[in-house]
């Protein structure tokens, strides 16, 4: 609208600054209507879920798996109370008796001698699926095998020289003793707890998610990551989707080795680059427990993880799947790897608050529909500066489910979403006079209800750099 009889220098300029401002400003604060209703503060299915988690159960769950003294990758399989088959045959057990929806198997492998696995052997993840609407996955792990490396344990390593000899790995020694007591109550009986917990409370909600949820405790860990890389290099063969990676190791002590306490946060790392979808499901965990958990703070780390350690996450994250591992914000390096490692240094009201961070993101995410694709087929961003050439001009490609979507922009240079506007169920948006090269975009599916996926950023492909040609 304009108003009449202005001056005519006076209609210039309103028709050159002051209505390109004016639609601009209705293109931000004015959403475009859909048929979805606003996303409550909280979901009452999501509290309940929460509410059914016990502390006494996470804290007999670790106590059942110090119990069998060792649960080292190569130790004894014969006996029905030591070891790690007796281990993985008590997960696979409880598993079972959790709920008929749950699909419980072992997820075995031969392997062969190799690296840290000085011998052939079966190991063996135990795994349990609730199915849900549809394939893609949504994982929820932590390691149930355990480790000694005698005298110092952790602390030991951390205190040598940055510079070793390959001889020097304490696993390679000869003659290992790989019965020794090895209780591994944090690392990771924390996570196995946290994991299992999780399928009972998720299993047993009554709710329908439209991902499939799949819990799994992974061995060989300690050795490698050899579980997990297994399981997600036959999965990627397999072409399975996977949404997301929550794996735990590490998450039950508040009081640190050097005297530090911290039981009010959990550190939370993801692999970049900047916006990749590992940092997008950092970024939605602590968006989600600010909303269920405002209690538990989440200190986003923007490093795969620990300086030169890892853990089963970055098998999902190397191949392309979005993955995060939860750690204590404190640790007691002297506790770790040693035989050390027993329920004494367990926080279980610590635990509990992480994992109820978890199962508030894991089912937020499992009711979402998936995240929206933003590259064509040949890989390109669809992102572009249509039609004047100086515009925002988004496309995504529609998603199963969704019945609208929410787009994000951000400065170049912060790491927090700053704006956002919800838009009805399209694929294409246009924010008239917005540079694309002053703004990080991205967009998000919503389902009826206000479910929200993670934010598919929008990236640049990198330019391949060719060598110059220089005459002889």
């Amino acid at each position: 609208m304009q108003p009449k009889n202005l001056p005519s220098a006076w209609q210039r300029i309103f028709d050159s600054v002051f209505l390109p401002a004016l639609f601009l400003c209705c293109a931000f604060l004015c959403p475009v209507h859909a048929q979805v209703s606003s996303r409550p503060d909280a979901d009452p299915r999501i509290l309940k879920i929460i509410n059914a988690i016990s502390e006494d159960r996470l804290r007999f769950i670790d106590e059942k798996l110090v119990s069998f003294g060792t649960r080292h990758t190569l130790s004894s399989t014969n006996s029905s109370s030591r070891g790690i088959g007796a281990a993985r045959q008590w997960i696979f057990d409880e598993f079972k008796q959790m709920n008929p929806k749950l699909q419980v198997s072992f997820d075995t492998y031969n392997l062969a001698a190799q690296s840290r696995i000085v011998r052939e052997v079966e190991l063996r993840n135990v795994m349990a699926l609730l199915p849900g609407k549809n394939a893609r996955r949504i994982y929820v792990s932590g390691h149930y095998d355990s480790l000694n490396l005698g005298a110092g344990g952790q602390i030991a390593s951390n205190a040598k020289p940055s510079a070793q000899p390959a001889d020097s790995d304490p696993q390679l020694r000869p003659n290992q003793n790989f019965d020794v007591d090895a209780p591994g109550a944090n690392d990771d009986g924390s996570g196995v707890a946290l994991t299992m917990e999780l399928a009972r409370v998720l299993s047993e909600s009554g709710i329908e998610f439209d991902a499939t949820l799949v819990f799994v405790c992974w061995a060989g860990e300690e050795q490698g990551l050899f579980g997990s890389r297994a399981h997600v290099q036959k999965i990627a063969a397999q072409g399975i989707p996977v949404e997301a990676n929550f794996n735990s190791d590490i998450i039950g002590n508040s009081h640190g080795g050097n005297g530090s306490i911290d039981a009010e946060s959990v550190r939370v790392y993801s692999d970049g680059p900047e916006d990749s979808m590992s940092r997008s499901l950092a970024r939605y965990v602590q968006n989600v427990a600010a909303i269920y958990v405002p209690g538990h703070r989440i200190r986003l780390m923007a490093r795969q993880d620990r300086f030169s350690r890892g853990s089963d996450h970055s098998s999902f994250s190397q191949r392309g799947y979005p993955a995060i591992v939860f750690r204590e914000a404190k640790e007691n390096f002297a506790n770790q790897h040693s035989a050390k490692d027993t329920l004494d240094g367990v926080d279980f009201h610590y635990l509990l608050q992480t994992v109820k961070v978890n199962a508030a993101a894991v089912a937020a995410l499992a009711m979402a529909p998936s995240a929206p694709k933003v590259r064509d087929a040949a890989n390109k961003p669809m992102i572009g500066r249509q039609p004047t050439g100086y515009n925002a001009s988004l496309r995504w490609n529609p998603v199963p489910g969704a019945a609208a979507y929410r787009i994000y922009w951000r400065d170049t240079w912060s790491n927090e979403w700053q704006h956002q506007q919800q838009v009805g169920n399209v694929t294409e948006f246009i924010f008239p006079n917005l540079c694309i090269d002053d703004f990080v975009f991205g967009v998000a599916a919503l389902d009826n209800e206000g479910h929200e996926s993670l934010i598919s950023a929008y990236v640049a492909t990198p330019r391949p750099s060719e060598e110059v040609k220089l005459l002889k």
